[in-house]
């Protein structure tokens, strides 16, 4: 990438939605929308709440699935000047993999993000990242089927995120993203209900970014492959802080509905803090935290 700076899916469209507010060619990385393999309308509203300091989200992976995004999408972004990504997601082993096949297909896609949060509908609805033999299940089958850069995203609902890491390192993957969200509810006091329609949802924002921090810095301990950090990055402290626990590269999301154009005002941040302190490369900065 040309540089560590990407946007986290579900954040940001497929990009060109933006393309009004910020220079896409600017950014290192685009991860586009959540694709299945087939369409999904997603969850009933309201499927979104704020929270001091972030949202909850229980958008619930709404997409017109692969094939329209093959037929549709694609010719509409692959021209576009970044490193264009699409974040999968699937409710079996099967499934993952036919959409990883037909997007290993496309010759602009030169990555996939594996969201193994999803609910895994044939062991009863347990979340595929949730357990080293189910994330070694999934990842290890897409590997064998997908022949490009393999990010596999994890969640922070696990007891040990350095060990769920090291089983996607082992069965293939290229890279780990992390943090997805953090399962949380909020509730209308007045009307005795909660906000979201699916009582539970994905908690983002500034809150989280305490909790991604801790869990970057685990997993670069752990791994050697590459990390993508991201949770609660505001602004390009926030980008560097993830850089020095570990990571090479940094996906901003919630912040992108604040500001659409702080992807690239991050990119500028982290130039700047580089040559504040004398630095010839953002190579120079990655896992550099002094402890």
């Amino acid at each position: 990438m040309k540089n560590p700076v990407m946007t986290a899916s579900g954040t940001f469209g497929y990009g060109k939605e933006y393309a009004d507010f910020v220079d896409l060619s600017q950014i290192g990385g685009i991860i586009v929308k959540g694709t299945t393999l087939n369409k999904r309308e997603g969850n009933p509203y309201p499927r979104l709440a704020e929270t001091p300091s972030g949202m909850l989200n229980a958008v619930g992976l709404q997409n017109k699935g692969v094939d329209y995004f093959v037929q549709h999408i694609y010719p509409e972004i692959k021209d576009i000047d970044s490193q264009m990504v699409v974040n999968v997601s699937g409710a079996s082993v099967e499934d993952y993999c036919t959409t990883a096949e037909r997007i290993d297909t496309l010759d602009r896609i030169p990555a996939i993000e594996l969201n193994i949060s999803c609910p895994n509908v044939k062991q009863g609805g347990m979340t595929f990242g949730t357990s080293c033999a189910s994330v070694e299940n999934v990842v290890g089958a897409v590997r064998k089927v997908y022949h490009k850069t393999l990010i596999v995203k994890l969640t922070p609902n696990v007891t040990d995120i350095a060990e769920i890491a090291k089983a996607a390192e082992a069965a293939g993957a290229d890279s780990v993203s992390l943090i997805n969200t953090v399962m949380g509810m909020a509730i209308d006091a007045e009307r005795r209900k909660p906000l979201l329609s699916t009582i539970t949802g994905g908690l983002s924002g500034a809150c989280v970014k305490p909790i991604a921090l801790r869990m970057v810095w685990q997993v670069a301990k752990a791994v050697q492959i590459p990390i993508v950090g991201l949770g609660g990055i505001m602004n390009a402290t926030d980008a560097v802080e993830f850089l020095l626990a570990g990571a090479t590269a940094v996906e901003i999301g919630t912040a992108n509905f604040i500001d659409p154009a702080i992807t690239v005002k991050v990119v500028n941040g982290i130039n700047d803090y580089l040559e504040r302190h004398n630095y010839k490369s953002v190579k120079d900065i990655i896992g550099a935290l002094e402890v």
